[in-house]
């Protein structure tokens, strides 16, 4: 009868999270890591606990060092300071270049092991926006070369993370000089 309970409680766990039953989440072709260095502007995303901090402006910033890649992530803070993260990414994935890990710490090198999984799962052709996801889809981000993307290129975005299996009402949009004045969930502006 213990068995049975146990079964039934994974099943139920399976389906209320949606993760276990999830397709394997896809990364685009092709990555040519020249092109993508540089400013990205960070439109929407998972809120997470690193970037707690962060009430508008976040940004991130890439550049070749070595055979890494040196990331910058900075933001605006609510007493009007920019808050910085230095980290590393290397490529995890050779034939695409679409899988990265990064790494926020360093202790006598940097340590990829407690970092996390950064694979590009959606970049337009002339690298004007990107989507950044993890495979179990409990992160996302939006990044764009500009403060704010063409309506258009949101809602293809939205529906294409919706087909991935992405809960698109977790991603909130990123206030932005010259772009969002406020957080909203990404599924309420595809609606407007």
């Amino acid at each position: 009868m213990h068995n049975v309970k146990l079964v039934k409680w994974m099943w139920s766990l399976i389906f209320m999270t949606g993760s276990a039953v999830a397709a394997p989440l896809s990364t685009v072709e092709q990555v040519d890591l020249q092109r993508y260095l540089g400013k990205w502007y960070e439109i929407a995303s998972i809120p997470q606990f690193f970037q707690r901090q962060c009430v508008s402006d976040a940004m991130a910033e890439y550049a070749m060092d070595g055979k890494a890649i040196a990331v910058t992530n900075s933001c605006m803070t609510e007493n009007g300071e920019r808050s910085v993260a230095q980290g590393r990414a290397r490529v995890v994935d050779e034939l695409s270049r679409a899988k990265l890990e990064v790494t926020f710490v360093k202790l006598f090198g940097w340590l990829y092991f407690l970092g996390g999984d950064y694979w590009v799962i959606d970049l337009a052709r002339d690298y004007r926006y990107a989507v950044v996801g993890h495979p179990d889809r409990t992160y996302a981000w939006i990044l764009a070369r500009k403060p704010v993307l063409e309506r258009e290129d949101i809602v293809a975005i939205e529906a294409r993370m919706r087909e991935n299996g992405y809960d698109t009402c977790a991603l909130l949009t990123t206030v932005q000089a010259g772009g969002p004045s406020g957080r909203e969930p990404l599924c309420e502006i595809v609606k407007k």
